[in-house]
């Protein structure tokens, strides 16, 4: 018998390729009555499997049930490459920039050489500074490498 977990996640591929390009929104309460489980279970579900590393974008909007808007994106358009900028944020540790990157490198956007040069860019060793802004400025070095790759600089 197959996990809840797998259950849940075939069920919104399937809402996803129904709607074709549409984004598919969701009730987080519905959704876990419908598969008689814990909401946190379909939170687990979105976070794991549905992730930006995965190609999805996830918009969630709190109260009256949680709703939640699933985003596939296409690799090749600019909302892939915002949709990054705006993961990034003012602030960005070295663990969630070194996924990103490797995101990039995963969809083949660069290589694993450029892969290996944009980990070492932002690194803790290559940023000099105090540590409480380290994240700060690594996020606008990210951004900026971002922005090069996908030639929007």
């Amino acid at each position: 018998m197959a996990k809840m977990s797998d259950l849940i996640e075939v069920f919104i591929k399937e809402l996803l390729e129904d709607n074709a390009s549409e984004p598919v929104e969701i009730q987080r309460n519905e959704l876990a009555g419908y598969f008689k489980c814990a909401p946190s279970q379909i939170n687990y579900v979105l976070t794991t499997r549905f992730s930006m590393d995965k190609g999805y974008r996830i918009e969630s909007q709190r109260g009256g049930g949680g709703s939640i808007k699933i985003i596939k994106m296409n690799l090749s358009s600019d909302d892939f490459y915002s949709a990054l900028l705006q993961e990034t944020g003012d602030s960005i540790t070295v663990l969630k920039a070194g996924q990103m990157i490797d995101l990039l490198q995963e969809k083949e956007l660069i290589s694993e050489r450029e892969d290996r040069l944009m980990k070492a860019a932002v690194s803790d060793r290559a940023i000099a500074g105090p540590v409480n802004l380290r994240n700060e400025m690594r996020a606008g070095i990210l951004k900026n490498m971002i922005l090069s790759v996908c030639g929007m600089e």
